[in-house]
């Protein structure tokens, strides 16, 4: 599905068909998940923050502005839900090793494990605030325009900020070992 397909489904759901919101919830379910995943760093925490932002993107719906992009609008939401459940919560658990966070292949999952265990713990030691211009930039391939409307933040400023996020990134990361 595209965009254009997303502004129907939007626009249907608007007018009585829930079958077309559940049609976007299917869809974005997976990637809005990981973020709050990645960003709250708890299993059951992160499914409660993406249930949580999908009511709040139905019961705003009417609020959504056909110009952006769908993802983009329930991305803000979903990230706008972690930050205030980290500020809620502001201790740290460990991520589930059993936890896949992409598409790829039991192989491939296995050969990457370790570094992406290590990326992982690396990311979950840098603020909140970084790990999210990582996360939108680097895993969801956000442009700098996009994450700017996600963050609600100039791009000038997101381009600053993601430069100081990986190089908090890379502190953390040359700590452990990884180059």
């Amino acid at each position: 599905m595209n965009e254009v397909e997303d502004v129907y489904l939007v626009e249907n759901c608007l007018q009585g068909d829930i079958q077309s919101f559940e049609i976007l919830v299917n869809k974005y379910q997976k990637p809005i998940f990981n973020a709050a995943l990645r960003l709250c760093n708890d299993f059951d925490n992160a499914q409660d923050i993406a249930q949580s932002a999908f009511v709040k993107a139905y019961d705003k719906l009417e609020k959504f502005n056909p110009k952006y992009k769908f993802f983009s609008w329930i991305y803000r939401i979903v990230i706008n839900e972690a930050i205030n459940f980290l500020h809620q919560n502001k201790k740290r658990q460990e991520l589930d090793d059993n936890i896949i966070l992409d598409d790829n292949s039991p192989e491939q999952e296995y050969e990457q494990s370790e570094i992406n265990e290590k990326i992982r713990d690396a990311l979950m030691q840098i603020e909140p605030n970084y790990r999210i211009l990582i996360e939108l930039k680097h895993f969801q391939n956000c442009s700098y325009s996009e994450i700017g409307y996600i963050l609600d933040i100039p791009e000038k400023k997101v381009k600053s900020r993601l430069y100081t996020a990986r190089q908090a990134l890379g502190k953390v990361l040359l700590k452990i070992g990884i180059k």
